[in-house]
């Protein structure tokens, strides 16, 4: 019968959890971080202005009087989705460069941490 792995292994997998324990520690850490770090997306060439967190919390929206046409709302509409949608994507990248921080040299599956 064969035994559950030598000392040596046993000294890895412990090895692997305090640093798995270390790794959640700082993500808690991050997330609290992610809240104060702020970034900003724009369309129309920056007609419309949107800040948010990097954990993803729309903070704030503005729009240039110039870019209100009430005969184009939809125009309006778009130039704001597309405004947000930078603002996340650049939340994302801010996001993902800082738990790749933590996690480098851990075995987690790509994708694992969204």
């Amino acid at each position: 019968m064969r035994g559950f792995g030598n000392a040596g292994g046993m000294g890895n997998m412990a090895a692997l959890m305090k640093k798995a324990q270390q790794a959640m520690d700082d993500m808690q850490r991050v997330q609290g971080e992610l809240d104060e770090v702020k970034v900003e997306g724009s369309s129309g060439g920056g007609m419309v202005r949107v800040q948010a967190t990097a954990s993803g919390m729309i903070e704030g929206l503005q729009i240039d009087p110039q870019v209100v046409d009430p005969e184009d709302v939809e125009m309006l509409q778009d130039l704001i989705m597309s405004a947000i949608t930078d603002a996340l994507q650049r939340a994302e990248e801010v996001k993902q460069q800082r738990i790749g921080q933590i996690t480098q040299g851990l075995p987690i599956p790509p994708g694992f941490l969204r």
